[in-house]
């Protein structure tokens, strides 16, 4: 039984290679092949939401596979756009929506938006990126939680944003030695507490943030020694084994053999 740490530096150490492994599975590439080749023949809301596929595609790139099936919810989304305060998407707390609404930016550019760099290549690398945290996931929670962290950390800009995010909060509190009853303090308090304790700027250093994520790991293992203790499933929903996902490690070592 491999530790967390070992897993996610396996994956972290060269994320190109590991992204690599994931595109190219069988899967992964049909589903990709079908986006790139519908996707910019899609000039409407309409036409994008009623097309399945292409809607779960896109909003599993955003980690917001869970609500593809809610097309009424992400028309409103789509519709209204994000330029106005009183916006629907605005008033999520979830800004996974508002990065989505700034991408698929109907309401700004109309039929031009799916032509774009972003919407085509750029939702591709965020599909990608998903798919590989969420196989890393199959083998360990903490492993993906690793991942997500680092990859959303560098870009925070206060703790209220951590606070915000279950998964980035699991982080930091167990980073942190935090008890889970800190999530019940009074929300003043614990930014309070978060300030005083995490530096922002240390999470866009690579160096701070690859030994933050590296004491998380280790703590989160001695947390979780035991399989079925203080699941993450909430957050993610994925298995609590131990080790990489099968289809990852097979993938990452099919990667390897052909350099």
């Amino acid at each position: 039984m491999t530790s967390t740490l070992t897993n996610y530096s396996m994956i972290a150490r060269d994320l190109d290679r590991s992204e690599l492994a994931v595109r190219r599975q069988p899967a992964i590439q049909r589903e990709t092949d079908y986006y790139l080749a519908k996707i910019g023949s899609v000039k409407s809301v309409e036409e994008f939401v009623s097309d399945r596929r292409l809607l779960n595609y896109a909003m599993s790139a955003f980690g917001l596979a869970d609500m593809a099936y809610a097309k009424a919810f992400v028309r409103k989304v789509l519709v209204e756009g994000h330029d106005s305060q009183s916006a629907f998407v605005n008033k999520l707390a979830d800004k996974r929506y508002l990065e989505f609404a700034k991408t698929f930016d109907f309401k700004n550019y109309g039929a031009a938006t799916t032509a774009f760099g972003s919407v085509q290549t750029g939702v591709v690398d965020k599909y990608v990126r998903q798919s590989l945290e969420t196989q890393a996931g199959e083998g360990g929670e903490g492993v993906r939680l690793a991942l997500y962290f680092r990859r959303v950390a560098p870009n925070l800009t206060n703790v209220t944003e951590i606070l915000a995010d279950r998964a980035l909060n699991q982080v930091v509190k167990t980073a942190l030695r935090l008890p889970d009853v800190f999530s019940l303090v009074n929300i003043d308090r614990q930014i309070q507490t978060l300030e005083k304790r995490v530096d922002m700027k240390d999470f866009k250093d690579p160096a701070k943030l690859d030994q933050f994520i590296k004491r998380f790991t280790t703590l989160w293992d001695l947390d979780n020694s035991f399989p079925g203790e203080n699941s993450v499933a909430v957050l993610f929903s994925q298995s609590s084994q131990r080790g990489l996902s099968d289809t990852l490690m097979a993938s990452i070592a099919n990667i390897m053999i052909r350099k």
